[in-house]
Formats: C-alpha cells, sequence, structure tokens
C-alpha cells in the first residue's frame, strides 16, 4: 500500500470535504498556505500539542506517494520534516478515516496505524 500520512481534522472540518470531495485544509492549513500532515510517529504529539482537550476528532489516513510533487518535507517541530500538501486534497487518496477519541485520562486514543 505505501506509506500513509496522518490529518487530524474535526468530523465538522471532514463533512464539508466530502460533501465538497476535496479537502482544502482546516484554517491553520488555509492561513500557512498548505495542508499540515504527521508521519504515524509525529500523529500523537501533534494531537497532544494542536489539539488537547478536542473530542469529535477523525484521523485520516492518506497514501502519500500518490500525492506527487505537491508533498513535501519541510522543517518544522524540534527540527523534524513534518508531510506537507501545497494543494488541496483529493479525497481517492484517502486510506481511511477513524474516530480519534478522548481517553479517560485526556489523551486521544488513536487507532490501529496501518493499512
Amino acid at each position: 500500500m505505501g506509506t500513509l500520512i496522518y490529518k487530524i481534522a474535526t468530523r465538522a472540518q471532514w463533512a464539508k470535504a466530502e460533501a465538497d470531495g476535496v479537502f482544502a485544509g482546516a484554517p491553520i492549513d488555509l492561513a500557512d498556505g498548505y495542508i499540515h500532515f504527521s508521519t504515524a510517529d509525529q500523529a500523537r504529539e501533534t494531537a497532544a500539542k494542536h489539539f488537547a482537550g478536542q473530542n469529535d476528532l477523525l484521523l485520516v489516513a492518506v497514501r502519500a506517494e500518490a500525492l506527487g510533487a505537491a508533498l513535501r518535507h519541510d522543517v518544522s517541530r524540534g527540527g523534524a520534516l513534518f508531510p506537507h500538501l501545497y494543494a488541496p486534497l483529493d479525497l481517492t487518496h484517502v486510506a481511511w478515516v477513524r474516530p480519534l477519541p478522548l481517553g479517560d485520562d485526556g489523551a486521544h486514543i488513536f487507532p490501529q496505524m496501518d493499512a
């Protein structure tokens, strides 16, 4: 299947994407000019840092290879390379969408992050 990258989105954002057939991005993505993604190793820290305490979230897995040259890996948090998409996300490149609920401890409970 290839490499998956991950986007955390609200249910409302994703419902709009499904209605539009494309995900243009969350407000932070639109402001920055690209869609922020995380690798499997980065996703939990992203959730804790940017989505702490937020419920009603989804974890969207995207096939990185399908995104072509519009996907770049830019230096970001702590000098790590993060995947950024410099185009709207065509939903045909989505492998799956799964709930990202909060646990009793306030941390998000991640699903199995594979194909």
